[in-house]
């Protein structure tokens, strides 16, 4: 590997690789997963593309956290990062694609079948309806499209429960959100959750020349339906695979479709943008108003 496809990997947005890993980023920060923290003391710096500890000192960039999170050596982490991001490596090393292991070097599956009755007949408590409908004011027929469930936990923690289908229809994850504003952990994920892009059976609804908006998360993509697009949604700041970039590249090419997007009104966002335009050239770009963060925000404000 030669350090042209080294400084890729380490090019990739720290944040995004951090959400990758399954750490919960808000505002820069997530608790530190290599002490006992309690209080969101490892910080990212977007302009130095670098994560640091302020309490157990750690710090590096995308590689040491792969390394040091996944307990990989440096070739690992360079593998692990390459097949997440869908960066193509001239070393055959480099190549083949690996399956998601446990730190003890188990295989993790997605147990489908345990969870996919709870989507069968969703039902939403009291504290994911406000946070739909009010907070958030999704419309109704695009809850019961995405299937959104929720639970509450041994502790009365309410937990909307978010189901990820692929474009065949089969459950592939499941992403938990926590329903208590600033609490921690902020999302779950069941043990192999494929939690890649979202809302994807929407692309077999696509016709000729549609278009097809892309969002930063389930939230914004929820915003984007509601207002009478189909859209789907990346996790935030995260990676493309090889396999979703071959799936809308194949949507592209067959029915000729017109790629939007509403970057958030920030570094990531439009770090983000840039991205995904090398991917898909013809992604548009849509700038928000002052005063929006990101189209959840947008949509809040036309929808008053």
């Amino acid at each position: 590997m030669d350090k042209f496809e080294l400084q890729k990997l380490r090019d990739l947005p720290i944040e995004g690789v951090a959400e990758r890993l399954g750490l919960s980023v808000s505002r820069h920060k997530c608790l530190c997963p290599f002490h006992d923290d309690h209080h969101a003391s490892l910080s990212f710096s977007v302009k130095r593309n670098s994560y640091r500890c302020f309490v157990c000192g750690v710090s590096g960039g995308t590689i040491d956290l792969v390394m040091r999170y996944m307990n990989k050596d440096f070739k690992e982490a360079c593998r692990w990062l390459a097949d997440e991001a869908g960066v193509v490596m001239n070393n055959p090393l480099f190549r083949p694609p690996q399956p998601l292991l446990t730190q003890e070097g188990k295989e993790v599956t997605f147990e489908a079948a345990r969870y996919e009755r709870f989507f069968e007949r969703p039902w939403l408590n009291e504290a994911a309806r406000r946070f739909l409908f009010e907070e958030r004011r999704i419309d109704a027929r695009v809850v019961r499209w995405c299937r959104l469930t929720s639970w509450t936990d041994r502790g009365g923690v309410a937990w909307l429960q978010i189901p990820y289908y692929n474009k065949e229809g089969r459950l592939v994850g499941i992403q938990n959100r926590n329903l208590i504003k600033g609490a921690t952990p902020r999302f779950r994920f069941p043990s192999g959750s494929q939690c890649g892009i979202y809302n994807l059976p929407v692309l077999n609804r696509l016709r000729p020349g549609d278009e097809l908006y892309i969002t930063e998360g389930c939230s914004d993509c929820w915003a984007m339906l509601s207002a009478g697009h189909k859209a789907i949604a990346i996790p935030s700041a995260t990676l493309l695979t090889k396999k979703d970039i071959e799936q809308l590249s194949t949507v592209n090419s067959q029915l000729s479709t017109e790629f939007h997007m509403y970057p958030d009104r920030d570094e990531p966002g439009e770090r983000l943008f840039m991205q995904l335009q090398k991917v898909f050239p013809n992604l548009e770009h849509h700038q928000l108003p002052p005063g929006c963060k990101d189209f959840s925000d947008y949509y809040l404000s036309i929808t008053k």
